[in-house]
């Protein structure tokens, strides 16, 4: 079973990838054999992301027909802009799941770095660079502490975040005091990228490109690895064939958005962001750890691997990106006030990660998993504001997709685990 696989230790010569694909599956020898390889797995319960991704075209459709506009090119630039910041706090979120733990302090994380920002820059005369530093120090800062309650206290994480969403937020109204919201001057560099900056035209086309040579080297580093340990890898045909309709569907984007203002710069820090993440969970000795550490934290330990260690980068990952993700939403906003972080953001950053894959059980995850649960999110609030919904309806409606996203979760673990038993 993969669970038993994640925590096994492979020598440094030969690294196992961590997408820890099942070898009882037939080994494909082309196009004919990744579909019977991709059909088996779905049968097995390895839905990946393609619930979330025939989700997506389903709400698409459904928005276009009631409002043709919501798949205009700004309509889908502005989703793009929009997600961002909340989709990087998700990102966090994503890698605290993995460990089947949980951060319930992101919201109050993220405005309070934005209030510190704010305060150094436009208080205290400071340069914005500075006050950009002490937010994310501050995000260091916490993710410490939450490590040293969790592992040496043995504070439940539930119990440590939740008192840290009401500390900070009482700590963020200490620091904006008696004005409660503060202005960021809109010719400051990170409103400038977080706002107003975008690419188009053949710089968009080279990065496109660029992220596909990176998707393919990945890969065909990834393959000879597996060959090299004697397991299963995907044939040459099916990674041509997914680069292929990568690139063709990457490159229609780029030209579409660039019919309005094109991609953000914030949306493509935010991608970097997500694909280094990526990159590191699947294809290093602290990603496989992670993983191991979710599936069986115990069998992880008696294995050799140093879990507090684990746990400690972790959670200064998961707040320091809450402080990130807070900084340029204020930037976005161009204004910090008491309810920053304090609204939905917390509901939607863990909402983002379980409907965009990732297990709550541990062990199961991608670091895109952010990136798809933000998108959806984002495109069924703007598909409701488009045609005039109340954002009541959006409550209700984020609610009941979460709901059918942990379900489907419930069911895939019970159909791999009813598979690996027999």
């Amino acid at each position: 079973m993969t669970e038993l696989r994640t925590v096994e230790e492979p020598g440094p010569a030969v690294p196992l990838p961590t997408d820890l694909s099942d070898e009882r599956l037939v080994h494909a020898t082309g196009l004919s054999g990744w579909l019977s390889t991709t059909w088996s797995r779905l049968r097995g319960g390895d839905l990946g992301s393609l619930p979330v991704v025939v989700g997506l075209i389903v709400i698409s459709i459904v928005f276009y027909i009631q409002e043709p506009a919501f798949l205009s090119s700004r309509s889908l630039v502005t989703i793009t802009q929009f997600a961002a910041p909340v989709g990087i706090i998700a990102l966090g979120i994503v890698l605290v799941l993995l460990l089947g733990e949980i951060d319930l302090s992101v919201g109050s994380m993220s405005g309070l770095a934005a209030a510190l920002m704010a305060v150094m820059v436009v208080n205290n005369g400071q340069p914005m660079l500075v006050g950009v530093l002490v937010g994310i120090i501050a995000g260091v800062v916490v993710g410490s502490l939450y490590a040293l309650l969790y592992v040496r206290v043995g504070v439940p994480s539930f119990v440590i975040t939740l008192a840290g969403l009401l500390g900070f937020q009482g700590l963020l109204l200490f620091v904006l005091g008696k004005d409660g919201t503060i202005n960021i001057p809109e010719n400051s560099w990170l409103v400038q990228f977080a706002r107003y900056e975008f690419v188009k035209g053949p710089l968009a086309y080279v990065i496109v490109l660029a992220l596909i040579g990176l998707y393919v080297v990945s890969h065909l580093t990834g393959a000879r690895r597996r060959k090299a340990a004697g397991l299963s890898a995907p044939s040459m045909t099916s990674l041509l064939v997914r680069a292929g309709l990568l690139a063709a569907a990457l490159l229609f984007l780029t030209y579409y958005l660039g019919l309005d203002r094109g991609w953000g710069y914030l949306w493509l820090f935010f991608v970097a962001l997500v694909v280094v993440m990526d990159l590191a969970l699947r294809k290093t000795r602290w990603g496989r750890h992670v993983f191991a550490v979710g599936g069986n934290e115990e069998a992880a330990r008696r294995s050799g691997i140093k879990v507090a260690r684990i746990y400690l980068s972790v959670f200064v990952l998961c707040s320091t990106l809450a402080a990130l993700g807070g900084l340029l939403a204020a930037a976005q906003q161009t204004s910090v006030s008491q309810a920053s972080g304090t609204t939905d953001t917390n509901l939607t950053a863990i909402a983002a990660a379980v409907i965009g894959g990732t297990s709550l059980f541990g062990g199961r995850g991608s670091a895109y998993s952010a990136m798809l649960g933000i998108i959806v999110l984002q495109a069924i609030q703007s598909g409701l504001n488009l045609i005039g919904v109340d954002s009541s309806v959006r409550f209700m409606v984020t609610g009941a997709v979460l709901l059918l996203a942990v379900a489907i979760d419930s069911v895939a673990r019970r159909a791999r685990s009813s598979s690996g038993r027999g």
